[in-house]
């Protein structure tokens, strides 16, 4: 489909699921085909469609693409995009709840239900992580650039996406362009996510090396703490283990000040990404969001974080 300038972001996610919702069988009693739709993010001029051109022919692929070149935007980024990027998917599912009420049975309770991710019993640290709503692949591009840094350096942006991977229960990927054997791993990560398809069982924890991570391969005693040279953890006063790992991260790369952080709107909150249908049930979503954070962080209590 060509892409137009009234294109929006979160116009083409609502219409797809009203697709989806309007959607049923195929008249003859044909069986419904689960369909995937994949949102690509992430860090501006970061290299998005560049990956998503050499990965994808025709289909279009959706992640979380984050520029390792420019790491002082790294978390920031990270962060606002995947903030807005739960709260549209748990605003789309609430929408979908109270739609299939009226449904009993129909396909769009299918819909509902995979928003929801349950992680199998023996999933590494299932009770002690906040999954991603969705499956989730966070793309570290540039790679190319990234390897001019020091090995210091790239132990730390390595260990951080690392961990914030796993507390995710997202996959976890470094690339480059301009690498044929790093975009053809990359490719078979995005095929995994978009078309259901089984990929490599290579994996790399390496931080000398491009990181290469399944969801579930990866642990926190893999990970281990937080590279704290020249930090005082014990000042920086975490509220649980991920906002501990962000006042490392953003020690050693101060986040760009205010002026520059102006580019990194939310999305949900940016008029031109308005949708009225579903912006009327902000309020009471936010609130929800709120509460899922405090239930998840229920998880960390008692976790010493000084260790």
């Amino acid at each position: 489909m060509a892409k137009t300038s009234s294109d929006k972001l979160w116009e083409l996610a609502a219409a797809e699921v009203q697709s989806v919702e309007n959607g049923g069988s195929e008249e003859g009693g044909g069986e419904a085909v689960g369909e995937r739709t994949v949102f690509l993010m992430g860090s501006k001029a970061g290299g998005k469609t560049s990956i998503l051109l050499r990965c994808l022919d025709r289909s279009l692929s959706v992640i979380l693409v984050l520029d390792l070149s420019s790491p002082n935007a790294l978390w920031g980024t990270m962060e606002k995009l995947m903030q807005a990027a739960q709260v549209q998917v748990e605003k789309a599912a609430s929408q979908a709840m109270q739609d299939g009420k009226s449904r009993a049975g129909s396909k769009h309770q299918m819909t509902v239900s995979s928003a929801t991710r349950v992680l199998p019993k023996d999933y590494p640290d299932r009770e002690l992580i906040s999954p991603f709503p969705v499956p989730l692949l966070i793309v570290g591009s540039k790679y190319d650039r990234f390897q001019e840094f020091s090995s210091d350096q790239k132990k730390v942006v390595s260990k951080t996406l690392r961990f914030v991977a796993h507390y995710h229960a997202a996959s976890l990927i470094f690339t480059s362009i301009k690498s044929e054997s790093q975009m053809s791993k990359t490719k078979s990560f995005f095929s995994r996510l978009a078309f259901n398809v089984e990929t490599s069982k290579t994996i790399s924890c390496d931080p000398s090396k491009p990181l290469i991570i399944p969801a579930g391969a990866d642990s926190f005693s893999q990970i281990g703490s937080p590279p704290t040279t020249n930090v005082d953890i014990a000042s920086l006063h975490a509220r649980n283990p991920k906002d501990l790992w962000k006042k490392v991260f953003e020690h050693i790369f101060p986040p760009e000040s205010l002026s520059e952080q102006k580019e990194l709107k939310d999305p949900a909150k940016d008029p031109q990404y308005s949708e009225p249908q579903i912006d009327a049930m902000r309020a009471q979503k936010d609130q929800e969001l709120e509460e899922y954070k405090k239930n998840a962080a229920k998880s960390w209590k008692g976790l010493d974080l000084d260790t």
